[in-house]
């Protein structure tokens, strides 16, 4: 290795992994923002936080890395552009694509790993912190009496308007839905103005104390008449006690693993046994519809249904005319019924179907998204680096603004693409390819800009287009005499 190539090699190494460890650490952080919900209030100790931030790396790999290449190139080239560095290479003789090549072996060499990481390590990481948050999320649940909102608690589901105390033991408008083991459903409804917890909220047993409320059971008499004249019945207290066992479900593993079929757990071969395995599911519940619908509507099976009664006074005219006035009521209403049934019916199976082609289609995404990724960085670090040379500025000023540009761009692209293929609107994996297709043209264009020194974009001669259209052309001498 030459020594030009060994220095803008060591150059690009130490930009891109500097601007990948900062990339990481802010995305990292920017997971736990965002499941902050899930990881606030559960006493977690800090090998469970340690173990969601290492679940957490892979997951974020898919991001930051490309970042990182566009924006590590960008820096190294603008930087040498910016020091003449360039200059005296072309004055060598030394082309742009000259002191690219090292980098594009490393950044092949890295697409092609990208990939590799993609099929085992991603998927890893999806599948382990899935299920660690999922597991935190049903742990300590006695800590876990949200505001707002119904929050299922051991054999109660509850909602309170506001938590007030150093520990959020107080509440106020306290609702209650309470379960019965005999029946099915919320039949036991308790309201109360405020509550207190008395017990520690580590303890399998939670002891809410209610004051000035009431309290709702729906009863079933025996007798109609009873059950329409006392549907439910309220007492008023001042003061009720209520103790919530706990202990089931507050003893939760978070090292469980249960959740194994998101479509980002999965490695491409287990994709593929996936999408054959729901497409001859779809296949056959589609053929098994189509035949049940037609025995049901076939023509010559609605005609077997009508009686002769029916037909000889249809060609006679409208046999509901000649039905009373109650049997016409009943038959229009039956009929309508049938219809609204069948109706509903209709969407619910489209609905089940649509659903289906749905997540076969989010798998078959997933499976190209594995090589995208390898594909976006190397696409990008031609995009990066002819740009670092055109705009000649290095540090984290610009290089940084136009890297994150041209990264969003790509990122919304892919991200809006991939969610208009789940809907059908075109195959899977044109959604999955449609933003580096786009950026593709992009790289090969900036390169060539960059080796002929035509800059961005001839900014001066646009100007110049635009402007002589608007000057006066001058009089020939003839016409002024």
């Amino acid at each position: 290795m030459k020594i030009l190539d060994r220095y803008i090699l060591t150059s690009f190494i130490k930009t891109f992994l500097s601007v990948f460890i900062v990339l990481m650490f802010i995305l990292i952080l920017q997971a736990i923002w965002l499941y902050i919900k899930d990881l606030a209030g559960k006493d977690l100790d800090m090998i469970t936080i340690a173990k969601f931030m290492m679940y957490t790396i892979p997951v974020i790999v898919p991001l930051a890395l490309p970042l990182s290449i566009i924006l590590a190139s960008i820096m190294v080239f603008g930087n040498m552009a910016e020091n003449y560095e360039f200059a005296a290479m072309k004055s060598n003789g030394i082309s742009l694509q000259r002191s690219m090549r090292t980098l594009i072996v490393v950044v092949c060499g890295l697409g092609i790993t990208s990939f590799f990481f993609a099929n085992t390590v991603i998927p890893w990481g999806h599948f382990k912190q899935g299920n660690l948050r999922r597991n935190i999320v049903n742990s300590k649940p006695a800590m876990a009496i949200g505001v707002g909102t119904f929050n299922q608690i051991g054999d109660i589901n509850i909602k309170v308007g506001q938590k007030t105390g150093d520990r959020g033991q107080f509440l106020h408008d306290v609702i209650i839905h309470k379960k019965n083991v005999k029946r099915n459903g919320n039949y036991t409804v308790i309201k109360s103005e405020k509550g207190e917890l008395k017990s520690s909220l580590k303890s399998n047993i939670i002891q809410l104390v209610l004051s000035n409320g009431n309290y709702y059971d729906d009863l079933f008499p025996e007798d109609a008449q009873k059950r329409r004249s006392s549907p439910f019945a309220r007492s008023y207290f001042k003061t009720y006690t209520l103790n919530v066992d706990v202990s089931g479900i507050n003893n939760v593993n978070l090292d469980e693993a249960s959740v194994t079929d998101n479509h980002r757990m999965l490695k491409i071969h287990e994709l593929q046994t996936s999408i054959d395995s729901f497409a001859t599911k779809f296949n056959s519940n589609l053929k098994l519809y189509h035949e049940t619908q037609y025995k049901r509507w076939a023509p010559e099976v609605l005609k077997e249904r009508i009686t002769d009664t029916i037909v000889k006074s249809e060609i006679a005219g409208n046999f509901i005319s000649e039905l009373k006035i109650y049997d016409q009521r009943r038959t229009i209403e039956s009929t309508l019924t049938k219809v609204k049934q069948q109706r509903a019916a209709l969407e619910n199976r489209v609905f089940q179907l649509s659903e289906d082609l749905k997540r076969i289609a989010k798998h078959e995404i997933e499976v190209q998204k594995k090589f995208v990724l390898g594909a976006a960085c190397i696409i990008l670090f031609f995009i990066g680096a002819p740009l670092g040379a055109i705009i000649r500025k290095g540090g984290m000023g610009l290089p940084l603004v136009i890297a994150t540009l041209f990264f969003l761009t790509f990122h919304f692209i892919n991200i809006f693409a991939e969610k208009a293929a789940v809907e059908g609107a075109f195959p899977t994996w044109l959604g999955a390819w449609m933003g580096t297709l786009i950026i593709f043209p992009i790289g090969i264009l900036l390169t060539y800009r960059a080796t002929t020194d035509q800059g961005f974009f001839d900014l001066g001669g646009a100007l110049e287009s635009i402007t002589s259209k608007f000057k006066k052309k001058p009089k020939h001498p003839s016409s002024a005499a």
